[in-house]
């Protein structure tokens, strides 16, 4: 399983009609056969500077390169992300099997 993530900082003003615009555009990345457990998140942490996340799971590499290529998402990061995002972090985790490590 991957879970990849997005943080995200809009170029945007915060609850103006382009950034709910952005998030709507966002969520139908949901609708990737692929994608599960698709999550748009604020972030509320005085720790970073990022406004929004985007989480979604993966059961495969094989499917996360398969979203990674989509037409859907190749569109969306053309045309959207590249356009509205000022600053952002990906981060892709596996679970770490910690019984499969040696002492």
């Amino acid at each position: 399983m991957i879970r990849h993530t997005v943080v995200f900082t809009l170029k945007h003003q915060p609850d103006s009609t382009e950034e709910t615009e952005f998030l709507e555009k966002a969520a139908k990345l949901e609708r990737i056969n692929v994608v599960n457990k698709f999550e748009i998140l604020r972030q509320v942490s005085a720790k970073n500077s990022f406004q929004f996340g985007l989480s979604m799971e993966f059961s495969s590499q094989t499917e996360y390169d398969y979203y990674n290529e989509h037409p859907d998402h190749l569109a969306f990061v053309e045309q959207v992300w590249l356009k509205e995002v000022e600053d952002f972090m990906e981060i892709d985790y596996k679970v770490l099997d910690l019984t499969d490590r040696e002492n």
